[in-house]
């Protein structure tokens, strides 16, 4: 049974997005690793659309890139993406779209896919919590304060336990939680 894990960066006043819907600032060399490596384990990622075209910069090589960005596509693109969205007519390589009964949809995967599964997006992790599905929360918190924004929680904050806590580079840390 995979274990569904919704995980963002979040500044320190609990926004993983600014009022114009710019995201944190990028990671720095330490915190990349850490994404990079943690991408290369993970079973698939189900997205909500917003988070998907966001994410979908990554399905085509860019000349400036440095090494850590070609690690991170090259490990995101070997990923299977499921994406949820009413308005997407189709979605790009390596990705299912899902527009009917997601409910139905996400408790097939989490009982056919063996490991963890990234959700994607606030939304779409406020509905997949409300179906009971969430198991664990991963909160990068990053040392900026946004003022507004888009925040971690789209919707009530679940009752939540304490996991573990690490210290990551670029002075990150990240706190994990399981639901209660």
């Amino acid at each position: 049974m995979a274990t569904l894990v919704f995980g963002m960066m979040q500044s320190l006043d609990g926004y993983v997005a600014d009022t114009e819907g710019g995201l944190i600032a990028p990671p720095g060399p330490l915190l990349s690793q850490h994404f990079n490596d943690h991408v290369r384990t993970l079973a698939g990622c189900i997205y909500g659309r917003r988070m998907y075209e966001i994410m979908s910069y990554w399905d085509e090589d860019q000349p400036d890139w440095e090494a850590e960005e070609f690690a991170f596509a090259k490990a995101w693109r070997s990923k299977p993406k499921w994406v949820v969205s009413r308005t997407l007519n189709s979605v790009g390589p390596n990705a299912t779209l899902v527009n009917e009964d997601v409910e139905a949809f996400v408790r097939k995967l989490k009982a056919e896919i063996q490991g963890e599964i990234d959700v994607a997006g606030p939304e779409l992790a406020s509905f997949i919590a409300n179906l009971g599905l969430i198991d664990e929360y991963h909160v990068y918190l990053r040392p900026f304060v946004l003022g507004g924004g888009k925040p971690f929680f789209a919707g009530p904050i679940p009752v939540l336990r304490l996991l573990d806590t690490t210290q990551l580079g670029e002075e990150a840390m990240k706190l994990t939680y399981a639901s209660s």
